[in-house]
C-alpha cells in the first residue's frame, strides 16, 4: 500500500516538474556560490598584491569590501532561492499532495466497494 501511493506520487506530472525545476535551479546556484568562494580564496591565493592594495589614503585594503561582497552574495543568493522555494516550489508541493491524497481517497473507495 505504502508503495503504491510513493508511486503515485512518483508519477505525478508536478512532481516530475518540481524535481525537474528545484535540481536545475539549486545546482545553477550552487554553481554561482562556488564561482563567488573560489575566486575570492583564489584571488586571495594567487594576486596578494591586488588584495592588500590599499582603497584610497585609508588603511583598508580591497579584500575586506571583497569579502563583505561574498558575504552579502550569499545572503541575497539565499533569499532569490527562499523567494522562488515560496512562490513556485511550495505551490507544487501542494499540487502533489492534493493529487496523492484524492488518489488516496479513490482508492479507498475501491477497496471499500
Amino acid at each position: 500500500m505504502e508503495h503504491d501511493a510513493v508511486q503515485r506520487v512518483k508519477a505525478d506530472p508536478n512532481y516530475q516538474k518540481l524535481v525537474k525545476t528545484r535540481s536545475r535551479y539549486g545546482w545553477t546556484l550552487a554553481w554561482a556560490v562556488m564561482f563567488v568562494y573560489y575566486g575570492f580564496t583564489a584571488l586571495n591565493a594567487f594576486n596578494k598584491p591586488f588584495m592588500a592594495a590599499k582603497i584610497g589614503d585609508g588603511v583598508m585594503s580591497r579584500g575586506v569590501p571583497l569579502g563583505l561582497l561574498v558575504i552579502v552574495f550569499t545572503v541575497a543568493i539565499t533569499g532569490i532561492y527562499v523567494r522562488r522555494a515560496n512562490r513556485e516550489f511550495d505551490a507544487l508541493t501542494e499540487a502533489i499532495h492534493k493529487n496523492a491524497e484524492a488518489s488516496a481517497a479513490a482508492e479507498a473507495k475501491k477497496v471499500a466497494a
